[in-house]
């Protein structure tokens, strides 16, 4: 089954690795909110968490991942989103452990994008008053294990977008399968340390805006009088993509019984339909599920030439967890997040999350 799996991957790798992904249609997607990963833990690792992600926060990168949740779990995160532009993104979530029947989950990111001073062709300089436009996405999600090795999950999610006077709702779904597998089964204290992940994002019909917005007054030359006419708005598609990734729980401290250290350095390969396709590489440090240090690179085509680059994000990512259990006696455990995202333009984002684990 492993030897099956590599060679699944790599095939697929080679194959859309050909393709520079779709440039001749980057700027063409909307709702292009879905991208971002509104949570402080995952967004350390970049897309490199596809195959090693875990509970409450798998629901963005791989839903699959949210079936290893066997407790309840809540969690709340902050983003200082490209630091300048005065966009800040609030996220929160909880998942549920139906026993043996599989988890549940929801999510909800809203993104404030601040005030906006309002023109008109009449008034270009403005002195109308502001709006304040918001994006809303809502997920709820659902993940079961399927064997010992292998976990899947489909999450839908109510995407919408809003100022005032015009507006726009869709569907998007997600999918992702993860497989852990143990190499090396005659050493017990190696538990799952071999993961692939394969995810699908934002599939779903094309939305387009309506409401007053998109709407112009006109005088009907038979009986004079004023009336509103609708434009017909042009539809757009969501930002579709494909991880293919992997990882590797390496044990560093082999002559004890516990796991003090672990290093895990995983890999994510990304197919847009959109944009350019990207491949990520990142590693994990954790010391006695106490403490984790995590950082990431995602690469593509001109990212380090201004003039080609089609993307704020220039590619490094890194963070850190602290994870504390509540009390002596349980396995309660409270956490604290911090991730950053290096960007060009703006300082960067940076986002601060706590999340909460109770049995």
């Amino acid at each position: 089954m492993i030897k099956r799996i590599y060679i699944t991957l790599i095939a697929g790798v080679f194959a859309t690795a050909s393709f520079a992904g779709n440039p001749d249609r980057i700027g063409q997607a909307g709702a292009t909110q879905l991208l971002i990963n509104p949570w402080a833990q995952s967004s350390g690792l970049g897309w490199s968490a596809v195959s090693n992600v875990r509970g409450l926060e798998s629901m963005f990168f791989n839903v699959g991942g949210l079936a290893h949740s066997s407790r309840t779990e809540l969690g709340f995160t902050n983003t200082n989103w490209l630091s300048g532009s005065g966009i800040s993104i609030n996220s929160f979530g909880f998942s549920q452990s139906l026993g043996g029947e599989g988890v549940l989950g929801l999510s909800v990111m809203t993104m404030d994008l601040g005030e906006i001073e309002v023109t008109t062709v009449e008034q270009p300089e403005g002195g109308l008053g502001t709006i304040n436009p918001r994006n809303t996405n809502i997920g709820l999600g659902y993940a079961k294990k399927f064997t010992k090795t292998i976990s899947g999950g489909v999450l839908v999610r109510v995407h919408s977008e809003a100022i005032p006077n015009a507006s726009v709702q869709g569907i998007a779904i997600d999918a992702g399968i993860q497989y852990t597998e143990t190499s090396n089964k005659k050493d017990k204290l190696k538990k799952n340390d071999i993961k692939f992940g394969i995810s699908m994002k934002n599939v779903g019909p094309d939305a387009r805006y309506s409401g007053d917005g998109v709407t112009f007054k006109a005088t009907n030359p038979n009986n004079d009088v004023q009336q509103s006419f609708l434009f017909r708005t042009a539809g757009f598609g969501l930002p579709t993509l494909i991880n293919i990734g992997a990882a590797y729980d390496m044990r560093l401290d082999k002559t004890t019984e516990t796991y003090n250290h672990r290093f895990t350095p995983a890999f994510t390969f990304t197919s847009n339909a959109y944009t350019r396709n990207q491949f990520t590489v990142g590693a994990e440090y954790g010391y006695k599920n106490l403490f984790m240090f995590r950082a990431a690179y995602a690469y593509e085509q001109g990212i380090f030439d201004a003039n080609e680059r089609t993307t704020a994000l220039t590619g490094l990512v890194a963070g850190f967890s602290i994870e504390l259990p509540m009390s002596k006696n349980t396995d309660n455990i409270f956490a604290v997040d911090y991730s950053y995202r290096h960007s060009n333009p703006f300082s960067g984002s940076h986002g601060v999350g706590v999340r909460i684990m109770v049995n």
